[in-house]
């Protein structure tokens, strides 16, 4: 059944789920920002109306989607003066009692992915983290979730809370890990290209078993000369040495026998 949505943010993941919305037949009435410019390019991209002004919302609207920064949502939810609309926020670690406090009908969509503007996504197999605060409300979000992914997860606050922290390490904390090696690779003019089998071959083993039993390399090894050597190529870089120390020592302690 298609909703008439009111997107709140012009972001990453606002961007990406209106596209991804107004694809699946969903009819995206409006973009709220609170700048006229960033309203402006997203409504442009769906096609619809903008406005910065919370109390612009139509009448008609079903479903609110509060695509904002974690600090903000509180602040956003506060301003709501729609009754009818089902409000959901995107967050992974912002529980949904800030917007319990209120709105009368609310939940969480946490879409499982990392998103950017400019780079369109297939979220048909990305899993969303859903909850409603009644048994109607998660129907409704169940039901409007399965219009764009097949992959809809029931999870509460706290084990929301557990997913997105697992979801830093694997991917943020991980992007660094990549960001730094390209780093290294560029003072030697080389691109990080050169890795793209290895990152691949490590996900596709931490995705297919467990990771535990996958890991390798000169710490898991305790080779003391490599990391020596290692620790001494980043001599000039305190923040990657310290980073590379710190990473190395929980290998050891973890396999240490």
């Amino acid at each position: 059944m298609s909703q008439k949505v009111v997107l709140i943010g012009a972001g990453n993941v606002a961007t990406q789920l209106g596209l991804t919305l107004s694809n699946a037949g969903h009819s995206i009435g409006m973009v709220i920002s609170k700048t006229s410019k960033s309203a402006t390019i997203l409504a442009k991209k769906l096609n619809c109306h903008h406005s910065t002004n919370l109390n612009n919302i139509p009448s008609d609207t079903n479903i609110i989607i509060i695509a904002v920064n974690d600090d903000a949502i509180e602040k956003v939810a506060k301003k709501i003066k729609h009754k009818n609309a089902l409000v959901v926020h995107t967050s992974g670690t912002i529980e949904i009692g800030v917007l319990k406090k209120y709105l009368k009908n609310c939940g969480v969509l946490y879409p499982l992915q990392t998103f950017s503007k400019d780079a369109a996504i297939d979220v048909t197999f990305t899993p969303f983290l859903i909850e409603g605060n009644s048994k109607k409300n998660t129907t409704t979000l169940t039901n409007f979730t399965k219009s764009i992914s097949k992959y809809i997860v029931l999870a509460d606050s706290k084990k929301r809370k557990q997913i997105h922290l697992a979801a830093v390490f694997a991917c943020n904390f991980s992007n660094y890990m990549y960001s730094i090696a390209n780093t290294i690779l560029k003072k030697e003019k080389l691109d990080i290209s050169i890795l793209s089998a290895l990152i691949e071959e490590t996900t596709k083993k931490a995705i297919k078993g467990n990771p535990e039993l996958q890991q390798t390399g000169p710490a898991r090894r305790n080779d003391k000369i490599t990391l020596k050597t290692h620790i001494n190529l980043l001599k000039k870089n305190k923040d990657y040495q310290h980073i590379y120390k710190t990473l190395s020592l929980s290998i050891e302690k973890k396999y240490k026998k």
